[in-house]
This record gives structure tokens, sequence and C-alpha cells, in this order.
């Protein structure tokens, strides 16, 4: 999937923790992050800290890739 902004990247991880039957509370315990953080995620802060996004979409089984476009 190719995503183009933070609306769209926090769109897709939603999308997953739902897909994985996850509450953003159960996320917030397992990974240690606030709900408020991943509320903010979700919702497609754009300040929001890359090195924590990331993190989410690892643990919720999800790569993080840049390529060059053709």
């Amino acid at each position: 999937m190719v995503y183009t902004n933070a609306k769209e990247f926090g769109e897709l991880i939603r999308q997953r923790r739902k897909e994985l039957g996850y509450t953003q509370s159960f996320l917030s315990e397992f990974s240690g992050l606030s709900i408020s953080f991943l509320s903010d995620l979700e919702n497609g802060k754009k300040t929001i800290q890359m090195e924590k996004a990331i993190l989410v979409a690892n643990l919720l089984g999800m790569d993080c890739r840049i390529e060059n476009r053709e």
C-alpha cells in the first residue's frame, strides 16, 4: 500500500489495528505508548514522532518501506 500523507498512514494503522481486534487501550498497554498518541497517529496528526509511528506499525505486523518511484 502506498500512502502519501499522515492521514492516510493513520487510516492504515487504524484499519490494521481493528483487523487484529486490538483496542487502543490494549495497544497502549502492550507498547507503552499513550492512548492519546495512538489516537493522534490514527487521526493523521502531522507532527507525530516517526520512531513511535514505525514502532506501532511494526507491532501490528506492518513494514514501512521507502522506495524510489519509477
